[in-house]
């Protein structure tokens, strides 16, 4: 849900403005392969907390997508090759779980893993944003909170109770990914470039 607020203000803008489409992507893709993955070892706990992240991550991406202009490259990458991506993703793992090889759920976990870790760290895809414009606005401050409780408690249930390597280890590359995203928030805020009428560049702070 922590996603919630930025969706709320991109629908209220008409427009994405700098937020990157991969953190709604790739929490798309990425709860899809862990409800396989949950389904397949049977752990109702990962299975169905997944699932809610896939519905929620469905609407994220269509409603980013609805007020995405077609020359958007901030994304990164386009919006088709995002479409094509998250699909060929879900296809993939609905074969690979239909074909009954033995290893199928340690080959969708070992996935789930890459795409966990793409997921935690997606906000700093706008990191040469952030850095040229000294802004971090283009990083989603409740976004990045959740995914830092969220990395806690996986981590937590993954090392102590389920002792599954390839729970904790992307949680644990989570939070550190979390961490720097609130690092860079506090060192650049929300401010944004300003060209005053004698030429000079101001700053001014935005609110979240």
């Amino acid at each position: 849900l922590a996603p919630l607020p930025t969706i709320k203000q991109i629908s209220r803008d008409k427009t994405v403005g700098k937020f990157p489409l991969l953190p709604y992507s790739s929490m798309l893709s990425n709860a899809f392969v862990w409800v396989m993955y949950g389904v397949m070892k049977d752990l109702p706990s990962v299975w169905a907390s997944n699932a809610v992240g896939v519905l929620l991550g469905a609407y994220y991406f269509t409603t980013f997508v609805q007020h995405c202009g077609p020359m958007t490259s901030n994304l990164p990458g386009t919006v088709e090759q995002h479409l094509k991506g998250t699909s060929a993703i879900i296809l993939f793992n609905l074969c690979l779980a239909a074909s009954g090889v033995g290893s199928a759920s340690d080959v969708i976990g070992k996935e789930g893993v890459v795409f966990c870790i793409i997921l935690f760290a997606s906000p700093l895809a706008a990191l040469k944003t952030v850095i040229v414009t000294k802004s971090a606005a283009s990083i989603p401050l409740p976004f990045t909170l959740a995914c830092l409780v969220n990395c806690i408690a996986w981590s937590v249930m993954g090392l102590w109770k389920m002792r599954d390597f390839n729970i904790y280890f992307p949680n644990l590359l989570g939070l550190c990914c979390a961490v720097a995203q609130l690092a860079l928030k506090g060192v650049y805020g929300n401010r944004s470039k300003i060209v005053g009428d004698s030429g000079h560049v101001e700053m001014s702070v935005e609110t979240a």
